[in-house]
């Protein structure tokens, strides 16, 4: 059974902002964790999305700042402006109780902001510091932040830094924080190559791996849509014309799809927003903010809205197409049925894709086959790959030997003949 927050024995304030919030119970991964970390201990949590690792960082963190010193004592890291931004407005809601004297400072450090406006906002240190790795370098290097007091260093979502280089980064400020470093390591795998990394820094970290019961949600209902290659755009719209999602995630592989459909959407009438790496700091702003605001009811994206980015709401996700990495299934489903709702996830399958569907099965996952047929849903069979022809069928072509000129046979076994003797003559 699982025991009430208060048993944690964190600060009052945190309780309250714990019970404001409904939050009564911790999570498996927040119970495990907590209690090492507030203790001082280093630690690596792996988990899959949902699991409320943000809290199992976050309080303990809080609950260790010292408001007497004027200094910066904590470094909380993550890969995306949005994720930093998600991090940023949980911890401040955590603070929020606090009297003016007694307040605890949180900056943000992202890219995309204004840099001499938020070199001023420096100024006055701050006791925690969230952002990415690339802004947070660039205020170390010219001198406006000072994280040497700084004990504490979260790195979340660490696979995901790996893969898109900023390991150096965080490199580069934990080099510089002090000598004794708290480090906070969160991610959803844990990849060999990450392990240099770990070692520089970590001694002995106490290591919690969350499984859940289930894979996937459990109330997420897996639904695969059987779909030839030519024909997905018109089976996508089959499906958004029978469903009436609160918000839709349309999942794509890479930013040259997700702008084709994106595009192909936004013709067949529909309110729609991209969301991937090309999409300049400033637009990603704004269209967080319209999805916050329910402004839209489709959102386009590549798998960087898969990993840790909170988006309230979504009722559906729709993968056009399955990701290579099928551990990205898990992410992209996990964007919905969040806080005890239902969610439906809509995938796209082509005949090739049997293969990976089995995986997917193997790990635990229900699949059901359904299609659309005069705005109804039905049951269906998945399309199964093509055969190849073999020699054995009795209607596959088989060319006829070329014709030789007649004495050719008797021709090559007289040279034969004449080379061997040649050589048993040597």
């Amino acid at each position: 059974m699982k025991q009430h927050f208060n048993r944690l024995e964190l600060k009052p304030f945190l309780i309250k902002s714990l019970e404001e919030q409904k939050f009564t119970r911790p999570t498996e991964i927040q119970e495990r964790l907590i209690p090492a970390i507030r203790n001082g201990d280093s630690a690596i949590g792996q988990s899959q999305t949902g699991s409320g690792k943000t809290l199992a960082f976050l309080l303990p963190l809080i609950h260790r700042v010292d408001q007497t010193k004027s200094e910066c004592q904590a470094v909380i890291t993550a890969p995306t402006r949005e994720l930093a931004n998600q991090i940023y407005d949980e911890a401040v809601k955590l603070v929020a109780h606090l009297p003016e004297d007694e307040a605890i400072s949180i900056k943000q450090a992202v890219g995309g902001t204004d840099r001499k406006r938020m070199i001023t906002k420096m100024k006055n240190t701050p006791h925690v510091v969230i952002g990415t790795p690339g802004r947070i370098k660039d205020l170390v290097e010219e001198q406006a932040l000072n994280v040497y007091t700084a004990s504490m260093l979260v790195v979340d979502e660490a696979d995901q830094m790996l893969d898109m280089g900023f390991i150096e980064d965080v490199d580069f400020i934990a080099a510089r924080m002090a000598q004794k470093l708290q480090m906070l390591v969160f991610s959803a795998t844990v990849p060999q190559s990450l392990q240099p990394f770990l070692k520089k820094y970590m001694n002995n970290p106490k290591f919690v791996q969350v499984n859940a019961e289930r894979v996937t949600a459990d109330k997420v209902e897996n639904i695969f849509v059987p779909a030839k290659y030519r024909e997905k755009n018109d089976v996508l719209l089959n499906v958004t014309k029978a469903i009436n999602p609160y918000l839709a995630l349309v999942f794509t592989n890479t930013k040259q799809t997700a702008d084709e459909v994106a595009d192909f959407l936004i013709e067949s009438g529909y309110n729609v927003e991209r969301l991937h790496g090309d999409v300049q700091p400033r637009a990603r702003k704004q269209i967080m903010k319209k999805i916050q605001r329910a402004e839209c009811q489709y959102v386009v994206a590549t798998d960087l809205a898969s990993r840790g980015i909170d988006i309230k709401g979504v009722s559906h996700v729709i993968n056009y197409e399955l990701p290579k990495d099928l551990d990205f299934y898990i992410h992209r489903v996990g964007r919905t049925a969040r806080a005890g709702l239902d969610g439906i996830a809509y995938t796209l399958a082509e005949p090739s894709d049997q293969q990976a569907i089995q995986k997917l099965v193997d790990k635990g996952i229900s699949v059901t086959y359904k299609e659309v047929k005069n705005g109804e849903w039905i049951e269906s069979k998945p399309l199964t790959p093509r055969k190849k022809p073999t020699s054995s069928k009795p209607d596959v072509f088989v060319p006829k030997p070329k014709k030789v000129k007649p004495g050719y046979k008797k021709k090559m076994e007289r040279e034969r003949e004449r080379l061997q003797h040649k050589r048993g003559r040597k």
